[in-house]
């Protein structure tokens, strides 16, 4: 009896874990979620400068927009498509060593742009290597630290890491803007490969795979020993796409989230600042609004999901949808070579719109695939990017073709309208019928 008391006190002292951290001691978690916030905010930099390449490069080297954008589509692509595999390289190699070899391999995409001389290397540095990079830092990152590391405060910090996106944005825009238009793009490209580099010893130094690595339960939570490395989280991405693939509520969250995509990170933020630069606006001031856009982009993040616990998400994705399409097709009345009332009001509302559609597009996945519901996230996530990468390339394509941007407006536009009416035909997931009694 008595060897078996001790092993259960042995037991219970390795589940228990060490002692919780000294009262008044700032907890490692939020450490940890302050070098994931830096390492986002140093991510925009990357993400803000497409847009601005497109003009500089057609002019030095006559590359067709088409051109252009087909390097971006490709970003835009890996960026998705990687997304749902981070994870498990994560769980398989941790944290801190998938996270720091990202960024090594953006700062060296970005920095050979510099030394390019053919249209095909922009495609590989830019659009390879970087999308590569970017994807592998994705939500994956940021959901992964907040599942390790928090137990309580989970969605504060999930809202907090998802904002540092728009704060960067709000960081770079400007200055990358300023550093093209003064400068010219090859210092803004090596600017965004040491923003990259010097994020690394951060990410090295400070960032940890998993709270038990130095002694520690998650902020909020028992503490837990760490998990053994996971080789087979890949195969079960693969099994969650094969099975969620044979629904229809899957193909339609598919779909509407590609036009999502297709109407902000492939139209908006690659080709917003070129088009207002059509009609005479300085790039600094496109530039600027855009990064307005990240502003209220926050804002309208927080309120979408305030109004997703309180709305029936289906109807409440339609109206997103239907609003940003006919914001859509105004813009093209309303751009200008200066800034006026009727482009603030666009920006503002467009901004508040930009991400809204996540909150919903989350409650749906949940609400049909349980369980699943993340993996089945991330690949809806890479249909987002996808539908972008297309975007930025038959944007730039019908720039060439047309002469302006204005049919990409009214398309973009027709397409939101398309998403609107997919969004309200999903259908409830069937309850299960009570048991006789």
């Amino acid at each position: 009896m008595e060897q078996t008391a001790t092993a259960a006190d042995a037991a219970a002292a390795d589940t228990a874990g060490p002692p919780p951290a000294t009262p008044g001691r700032v907890h490692r978690a939020w450490w940890v979620a302050a070098v994931t916030f830096v390492t986002i905010v140093g991510a925009a930099a990357f993400a803000s400068l497409p847009g601005l390449l497109i003009e500089p490069l057609h002019a030095e080297f006559d590359w067709s927009r088409g051109t252009i954008g087909f390097a971006v589509s490709v970003n835009l692509a890996l960026y998705g498509l990687t997304a749902p595999f981070a994870a498990a390289l994560m769980d398989r190699f941790g944290i801190r060593r998938i996270v720091a070899l990202a960024l090594l391999v953006i700062s060296g995409g970005s920095l050979a742009t510099v030394w390019m001389t053919a249209a095909w290397q922009l495609v590989l540095f830019w659009g390879v290597l970087v999308g590569l990079g970017s994807g592998s830092m994705a939500l994956a990152f940021a959901a992964t630290v907040v599942n390790r590391w928090f137990t309580a405060r989970r969605g504060l910090v999930t809202g907090v890491l998802t904002a540092a996106g728009a704060s960067g944005q709000l960081v770079f825009l400007p200055l990358l803007s300023w550093l093209v238009e003064h400068h010219g793009w090859r210092p803004a490209a090596v600017t965004v490969a040491l923003a990259a580099l010097s994020v690394v010893p951060f990410v090295w130094l400070l960032l940890r795979d998993h709270p038990a690595d130095v002694g520690l339960a998650p902020y909020g939570g028992p503490y837990a020993a760490k998990p053994a490395p996971v080789p087979g989280a890949a195969r079960r991405a693969v099994a969650v796409l094969l099975r969620a693939s044979r629904t229809g509520p899957f193909w339609l969250l598919a779909g509407t989230f590609a036009i999502c995509g297709a109407s902000t990170n492939g139209l908006v933020k690659t080709h917003f600042v070129p088009a207002a630069h059509d009609h005479g606006m300085p790039v600094t001031a496109a530039a600027g609004l855009l990064a307005v856009i990240g502003v209220f982009d926050v804002v309208g993040t927080v309120a979408s999901g305030w109004f997703t616990d309180r709305f029936e998400v289906r109807r409440l994705l339609a109206v997103y949808y239907a609003l940003r399409g006919v914001s859509l097709l105004f813009l093209p009345m309303l751009l200008a070579p200066s800034v006026h009332p009727p482009m603030v009001f666009f920006i503002v509302f467009y901004g508040l719109d930009w991400v809204a559609t996540v909150p919903p597009t989350v409650a749906l996945c949940r609400e049909h695939y349980g369980d699943d519901s993340a993996i089945v996230f991330g690949w809806v996530l890479a249909s987002h990017q996808v539908g972008a990468a297309a975007v930025a390339f038959l944007g730039g394509a019908a720039r060439d073709a047309f002469g302006s941007y204005d049919v990409v407006w009214y398309a973009s536009g027709a397409l939101c309208a398309l998403a609107a009416l997919m969004a309200m035909v999903i259908r409830r997931p069937a309850r299960p019928a009570p048991a006789a009694a």
